[in-house]
């Protein structure tokens, strides 16, 4: 290959490496940043200064940094300085990152015994309610690996009987069984999967958060909500969301006075 060519590759390769490299360095400076932030915060949150313990949280997290320290201290910071509908919209956020923290589970269970409004008389799907309490407690990506472990399983079933013809009862047990095991992790991940990110929720911020029968101040109230409560949005008009409480009760709240998780 001609010298000239050489240089070329070269130069190509080390401009690339350099690239990388700038890259990493950037990226480094830019997580030792947000760990002394972080630090920062929690420095503050502990000589009793929450509203700048918030204030250095809330610099993290718009670097689009999200974890669930960060939220779970944000909620505490935001508990601890009287603002129970943020308190809680962060312990869900921060529940839905890692939901096997007993930790976050049990302050936002605290926060929610604040609120001057309870719902009562809840009466959930009983399969919704049976299927939530499976995946709960577990992570989405814990649940899609389970779900891709019983589908390998299931292809070296189907291998095992088809094309090896191993045609036995174990082996046709086997597909039977991994096939079963294999729909029933599918279905848990995608209920998972629907119920955490396709399914809006809310949570209700404003002191004075009047809930109408319809999309406008005109209309009847139909009743008083409160911080901290969790909703789901169920549809939107230009400045209000259509919205169903955890006891089924249901109607219409300006935009303002919410916040989506």
């Amino acid at each position: 290959m001609p010298k000239i060519l050489w240089l070329k590759l070269w130069g190509s390769i080390l401009s690339k490496v350099l690239v990388i490299i700038i890259f990493v360095l950037l990226l480094t400076v830019s997580v030792f940043a947000d760990t002394e932030l972080f630090q920062q915060a929690n420095d503050y949150y502990k000589q009793r200064d929450y509203s700048k313990a918030i204030e250095l949280y809330k610099q993290i997290e718009s670097s689009e940094i999200e974890s669930a320290a960060l939220y779970f201290n944000l909620g505490n910071a935001y508990f601890k300085n009287g603002d129970l509908g943020h308190a809680v919209l962060n312990y869900m956020k921060a529940k839905r990152i890692d939901p096997t923290d007993q930790d976050i589970q049990q302050n936002l269970e605290f926060a929610q015994r604040f609120s001057s409004v309870q719902m009562e008389g809840v009466e959930l799907n009983p399969i919704t309610a049976f299927l939530t309490s499976i995946v709960e407690n577990y992570k989405l990506n814990f649940l899609a690996w389970v779900s891709s472990f019983f589908f390998i399983l299931f292809i070296v079933a189907i291998t095992l009987r088809f094309a090896l013809v191993y045609n036995n009862t174990l082996t046709r047990m086997f597909v039977v069984f991994s096939l079963v095991f294999l729909v029933i992790a599918g279905g848990l991940t995608t209920f998972k999967y629907r119920s955490d990110y396709l399914t809006k929720r809310a949570v209700i911020i404003a002191e004075d958060s009047k809930v109408f029968t319809g999309a406008s101040e005109q209309s009847d109230v139909e009743l008083e909500a409160a911080p901290g409560l969790v909703v789901e949005i169920l549809s939107e008009s230009t400045d209000y969301y259509q919205v169903l409480f955890e006891n089924k009760r249901r109607g219409w709240i300006q935009k303002e006075l919410v916040a989506e998780i």
